[in-house]
């Protein structure tokens, strides 16, 4: 009996699919954390950069409407299939229709970007979020994906872009997995969405940047106290 046969006679039927689809996803969520770690990184040494500028020509601040007229221009003239931002990215996950340009990762950096360095405010979540899932709904046509396995590459790209921002990897995947559908949470992405943003993290990291690191001052302590402590009061009052 030659090799061939016997491999096959001896692998469970299904295990060679279930392999490579394993493999998929694992490649899928590699190469989505390595290009949204490093979109992350330029974007964090771009802003470093607008911060470390305007902080020595505070007289760029007088000219914030002029950056908010730029940045208006640029998403009239060459934006308008990407103006929704985050809330596209909920909407294709929720009701597919196409898929996202890849121009909303640059066009959404270079406005952060130019906000920022005239002096104005701009969460950095945002702008990840929109990049990672730019870059990833790209493997959707590339890869063929299905509706559902769509779902869950645009869950691997939040998560990816979360997690490299802020370094945070865990908070990241559980964010990604949370934020599509409030109150419930996408089971079969819990894997991809974990991979995606360890890899981002790491491949973040490969660059010269640095994340802002929070100090907890005040740590609560919670007891049985604490806990029943406002209900028993409330009924005696009542």
């Amino acid at each position: 009996m030659s090799f061939k046969k016997r491999l096959k006679q001896n692998i469970p039927q299904g295990f060679i699919p279930s392999l490579l689809y394993l493999g998929k996803w694992i490649l899928l969520c590699g190469v989505v954390g390595l290009l949204a770690g490093s979109a992350s990184a330029v974007f964090l040494i771009a802003l470093e950069w607008a911060t470390d500028w305007r902080e020595s020509h505070l007289w760029i601040i007088a000219l914030l409407p002029l950056g908010g007229l730029v940045i208006g221009l640029v998403y009239h003239y060459f934006g308008q299939s990407v103006v929704k931002g985050n809330n596209q990215i909920l909407e294709e996950f929720q009701s597919p229709k196409k898929i996202i340009p890849l121009k909303m990762a640059p066009l959404v950096l270079l406005s952060t970007v130019v906000t920022h360095l005239f002096g104005g405010s701009a969460g950095r979540e945002g702008t990840a979020i929109q990049m990672g899932g730019a870059i990833a709904d790209q493997f959707t046509k590339i890869f063929n994906l299905k509706a559902e396995d769509r779902k869950i590459l645009l869950v691997t790209g939040v998560s990816a872009g979360f997690a490299s921002i802020f370094g945070t990897p865990l908070a990241g995947a559980v964010f990604a997995l949370e934020v599509f559908v409030v109150g419930r949470m996408r089971y079969d992405a819990i894997i991809p969405s974990f991979l995606a943003a360890v890899f981002a993290n790491e491949a973040a990291h490969l660059w010269p940047i640095h994340h802002t690191h929070y100090a907890i001052l005040l740590c609560p302590i919670y007891g049985l106290l604490s806990c029943c402590g406002p209900y028993w009061l409330e009924f005696v009052l009542a």
